[in-house]
């Protein structure tokens, strides 16, 4: 993409309005536009973004087993009676009517349709395990948003649900999601800790939260910092194997990890001092094992393999996809802008013409262009007539893992300059070599 028909609307100054580190560098990225107190248009190069996110969250899911659908963002509010959670969900639920005065709501969760969309469809063990997801915009009414899209009313959800014959079978499917979502999160560039938390009006004796540790985390934690050190890496796993899945649950969950909902200041206490940590959380995910809750209260069952008919166990697995861009944010930043990791840059490479309309500038920058997008790499092309300052700041600020910078004297030497936005150190490199440097990059992804 060349910049100069590019839609980038970068602003100078910090908004007045945002309060934190993503918030404001969103908003000067050209990301997002408020439209309303909680509700975002996403601008080109935040929709880019989101888009990457959901795709690693659908490629993991579809590694795990799980089956991609989609649901209505409108539900009846007859499902959520049937339920009994439609006047427990509280004001949180937008609650409207129909031309024909039937009432309906704006999902937040989707735990009363899916039952009905399987108890309409699965009628045997046989058909089972299973597990349904889904990724749609969901709503809800904060009392106070804040904080951009970390806490909005309208947000970009996957949540996925099983269904099972057994606790025991449930449980499993409960321990394969906690291992997709570690692999998820590690291709985000983030390590996110699962930690044992509070089932709230969703509900559940299982259930762990995982939070990205950032100092504007709206949740305070208590956890063992030896957590820290634990990466899931390149590990092959089979996730039909109860075994493997059960040993990675273990050597995640083993360390103290709490939100202050479940935080137990006797365990907490056993935990050497050195290694005790108190810090803030932001959650990006979350998984649940509730039972039976569910099917018996709406008549999910199918007939077992007696010939009885057995409700069937479940859990509910969801990842705060348009949360997470905000995470990324806190987590990865310094006083210039936004540092991407490279798993979900907006594009891979920066190009900057120190000197636009200058043949020779001009000429190698449009063949480094053409190189990197052969090698199926998406550049983006800084060709506008402005000063060098400017179009530095604007890269810096939109936060693009590496940086081409093209001027006439390095190319009378035959070099261009290659730059990590992480570490900022640069090297001089011949045209071909800063290339070929960024495809390995990305190879090894």
């Amino acid at each position: 993409m060349r910049l100069s028909r590019y839609f980038l609307p970068v602003l100078k100054e910090n908004p007045s309005e945002a309060q934190i580190v993503s918030h404001r560098l969103m908003l000067r990225a050209g990301m997002i536009k408020q439209s309303s107190a909680g509700i975002y248009s996403w601008l080109p190069l935040g929709f880019k973004v989101l888009r990457k996110l959901e795709n690693i969250v659908h490629e993991e899911q579809v590694r795990a087993g799980h089956i991609p659908m989609l649901m209505p963002t409108l539900q009846s509010a007859d499902l959520w009676r049937e339920s009994g959670r439609y006047d427990d969900y509280g004001q949180e639920m937008l609650r409207i009517k129909d031309r024909h005065d039937r009432d309906m709501l704006f999902g937040p969760t989707n735990e009363e349709l899916i039952t009905d969309i399987f108890r309409a469809h699965v009628g045997s063990y046989k058909d089972l395990p299973l597990t349904l997801y889904h990724i749609q915009w969901k709503f809800r009414d904060e009392i106070r948003p804040r904080f951009g899209v970390m806490r909005g009313r309208e947000f970009f959800m996957k949540d996925g649900y099983n269904f099972d014959l057994t606790k025991e079978d449930a449980l499993h499917a409960y321990n394969r999601h906690l291992v997709s979502y570690l692999r998820t999160y590690e291709r985000m560039g983030l390590q996110a800790i699962p930690m044992r938390a509070d089932g709230g009006p969703i509900g559940g004796d299982y259930t762990h939260e995982f939070l990205v540790l950032a100092e504007t985390g709206e949740s305070e934690v208590f956890y063992d910092s030896a957590v820290t050190d634990l990466t899931f890496g390149d590990r092959d796993i089979d996730y039909d194997s109860v075994e493997q899945c059960q040993a990675v649950l273990e050597e995640f969950t083993s360390k103290y990890a709490r939100t202050d909902e479940t935080h137990d200041e006797a365990l907490f206490n056993d935990i050497p001092e050195d290694r005790r940590r108190v810090a803030r959380g932001i959650e990006v995910g979350q998984i649940f094992y509730f039972g039976t809750k569910y099917s018996e209260a709406m008549n999910a069952v199918v007939q077992g393999p007696d010939g009885k008919q057995v409700p069937v166990h479940m859990g509910s697995h969801g990842i705060g996809v348009s949360r997470l861009m905000g995470a990324i944010i806190e987590a990865s930043h310094d006083d210039k802008g936004i540092i991407w990791p490279e798993g979900v840059t907006p594009y891979h490479c920066g190009i900057v013409n120190l000197k636009q309309g200058d043949e020779e500038a001009d000429a190698a920058c449009d063949a480094l262009y053409s190189s990197l997008t052969a090698l199926g790499l998406e550049p983006l092309y800084d060709d506008r007539n402005e000063r060098a300052g400017g179009k530095f700041a604007t890269m810096d600020l939109i936060g693009l893992p590496w940086r081409i910078t093209v001027g006439p004297r390095g190319l009378k030497n035959g070099v261009v300059e290659l730059t990590s936005r992480r570490t900022g150190e640069s090297e001089e490199l011949p045209p071909e070599a800063a290339v070929q440097k960024v495809a390995e990059i990305y190879a090894e992804l």
